[in-house]
């Protein structure tokens, strides 16, 4: 082990155990949601390579565990969970093209636009951001129920926004520039990747909360601050899976944020303090799970595993 490497910390059986099964209902649900689309079946070929050839699920994961910890059961946000992973997979596409990131792999195989052509990448794309929200609005069991639907698309609709305007502030910098810095890092980190993992946490924790609960729900912020320390967090250790790890270990292009003159934790700060960072947002997050109890123990040991992924 590298000095600058920490232990991996494993996952007690059982929830590991969960999150492969909720993994598993997520893709089942999306499956059968993509297959019973009127589509052309060139669009929904490449809208299934990219939503449902593999990947670790982690927002969908996040989400039914936050409906859990409300004291649900984690099916209840298999919606949710499946309008948050469409969007993931619409922003992954989309940051895989030329014009972005330029990235000609993905999981371990071609990505969108090499496999499909980059028009394809492009629509497909934007039917599965389209899809997220057409998700949310179908009638039980498919979509929730017709309230907590228009509520779950508004917390979807944020979230998407604040990705896209990271993305913005990170690829084309001159757009904004009064932020500098470590400020700035923060700031693309918490929207291209943190407002996503927010979203999930909520929008399961949503679904588990009774319909009239109100939108200050002491549960609900907890799970709240909880996903913003996690997602600042998971995107710290990507950067840091960027700089030690190679393309072969994680399924994708590794070793190219510094050479695209992109802001990362460990190019400002350096590798151990980015893994100070990591351990303070960590315990911050389960901090706040104290305040839901029991139920949330999950989410805890999500986190812990999180913090110390290597891919």
């Amino acid at each position: 082990m590298r000095m600058s490497e920490a232990p991996v910390i494993e996952l007690p059986p059982e929830v590991a155990a969960e999150m492969h099964s909720a993994a598993e209902a997520v893709d089942r649900h999306l499956a059968a949601y993509v297959g019973g689309l009127d589509a052309p079946s060139a669009l929904r070929e490449a809208v299934e390579y990219a939503l449902l050839g593999g990947g670790k699920r982690v927002r969908p994961v996040l989400a039914w565990f936050s409906c859990k910890a409300m004291g649900a059961p984690g099916e209840r946000a298999l919606a949710a969970a499946g309008a948050v992973e469409l969007i993931h997979a619409f922003s992954l596409v989309h940051d895989d093209l030329p014009a972005m990131d330029d990235d000609d792999l993905r999981r371990g195989r071609p990505t969108l636009h090499i496999r499909f052509g980059e028009a394809m990448a492009v629509l497909a794309g934007d039917f599965m951001l389209a899809l997220a929200f057409d998700l949310l609005h179908r009638p039980p069991p498919v979509g929730p129920p017709h309230q907590l639907g228009a509520r779950l698309a508004r917390e979807l609709s944020r979230a998407t926004g604040e990705m896209i305007s990271g993305q913005v502030r990170d690829t084309i910098p001159e757009t904004d520039p009064a932020l500098t810095g470590l400020e700035r890092v923060v700031t693309i980190h918490r929207g291209k990747t943190g407002a996503l993992i927010r979203a999930a946490c909520r929008m399961g924790a949503m679904c588990g909360l009774p319909a009239d609960a109100p939108e200050n729900e002491p549960r609900l912020e907890a799970i709240t601050t909880y996903a913003q320390s996690v997602g600042l967090m998971f995107q710290i250790v990507d950067d840091l899976i960027d700089v030690e790890h190679a393309s072969e270990h994680t399924g994708k292009r590794t070793r190219k944020d510094a050479p695209a003159g992109k802001l990362t934790y460990p190019g400002l700060v350096g590798v151990e303090a980015s893994r100070e960072e990591i351990e303070r947002l960590r315990s911050a997050g389960v901090q706040a799970l104290r305040r839901v109890g029991e139920p949330a123990r999950a989410l805890e040991s999500v986190a812990g595993y999180l913090a110390s992924r290597t891919r």
